[in-house]
């Protein structure tokens, strides 16, 4: 890895830059967020959000990739739409389909459809999903994330200061508020994988932004001159961006084999963290610190104008 520490390049004076490619990126999520609560949702809910139904069928040959793929496009066919999610139950020789509710024609349908595919087909149990239930788990997994926000900001605060506890957190998030760009853009399906990935990308983004931070810090002792500050968050970056960048690659390697290799069931799961990694890389390294030194600034100027009045 290139040795960043005697590089140049100035994170603070480029926040600008990264401050509106954020703005941007976060902001479509942000207002897809608020565009949810109002009830005009651009987000692509799964069953477990908005209700619908769990089909299971044993389809007398091994389930593999190729088979899911080929009842998806089944699903489609019949119902004009693919499903949430199919997942290889029973051994080995089942499915379980995720869709929209379908009434009893459209069941019949698609049965007869996939007995036309497998001979051996066999219907079983028919499970329905109720939106109450997934209005439940929306508020849930809301209350879960602003809970970790708030301890978060507590625990870097007692760590450091409030300003960068306010930095580390508006960080967090722009990584979730990137997260939900990317599903929004590209439709992806929203469920529970989405709820731990994001959750997961909070504990990792933290760490990423606390090495920096714990940098600054160290080389910053007994130092208040803002210019000064600001120089020493550039070189802390600097001499922390090997490493941040080693760990990110080194996580990402196993998350992007589980996207090629694994089943649909958790690859949105790995495409979430794959996002969730990448926006936290670039936050904590392009955004953080410097956000860091800019609130200091903005509680500097504060300070001397309530001197200047006095």
């Amino acid at each position: 890895m290139k040795d960043f520490t005697k590089s140049k390049f100035s994170f603070v004076q480029k926040f600008k830059i990264f401050g509106i490619i954020s703005l941007i990126l976060a902001g479509i999520g942000l207002g897809s967020f608020i565009a949810t609560v109002f009830g005009a949702s651009p987000f692509n809910f799964d069953t477990e959000f908005v209700g619908g139904v769990e089909l299971n069928y044993s389809l007398g040959v091994d389930v593999d990739r190729s088979v899911t793929d080929n009842v998806d496009a089944i699903v489609n066919r019949v119902t004009g739409s693919h499903a949430s999610s199919i997942q290889m139950t029973g051994g080995g020789q089942s499915v379980q389909i995720r869709t929209a509710e379908l009434d009893s024609e459209s069941r019949d349908a698609l049965f007869e459809a996939i007995k036309a595919e497998y001979p051996n087909a066999e219907s079983g149990e028919t499970s329905y999903i109720s939106d109450t239930v997934g209005d439940d788990l929306k508020a849930a997994a809301v209350k879960a994330s602003l809970l970790a926000i708030l301890l978060i900001l507590i625990y870097i605060t007692i760590r450091f200061e409030l300003r960068s506890g306010l930095a580390a957190v508006i960080t967090l998030c722009h990584d979730i508020c990137v997260m939900m760009a990317f599903f929004v853009i590209f439709q992806l399906p929203v469920n529970m994988n989405f709820i731990a990935a994001a959750l997961t990308i909070l504990g990792y983004s933290i760490n990423a932004t606390i090495v920096i931070f714990d940098r600054i810090r160290e080389n910053s002792k007994g130092i208040s001159d803002q210019r000064v500050f600001a120089d020493i968050t550039d070189r802390s970056i600097c001499q922390t961006m090997a490493r941040s960048l080693n760990t990110s690659i080194t996580t990402l390697i196993p998350i992007v084999l589980i996207l090629v290799l694994g089943v649909p069931s958790i690859q949105n799961f790995a495409i979430a963290l794959i996002v969730g990694i990448v926006s936290g890389t670039y936050s904590s390294i392009c955004i953080a610190g410097p956000l860091w030194v800019n609130l200091r600034r903005l509680g500097g100027k504060k300070t001397a104008a309530k001197k200047a009045k006095a």
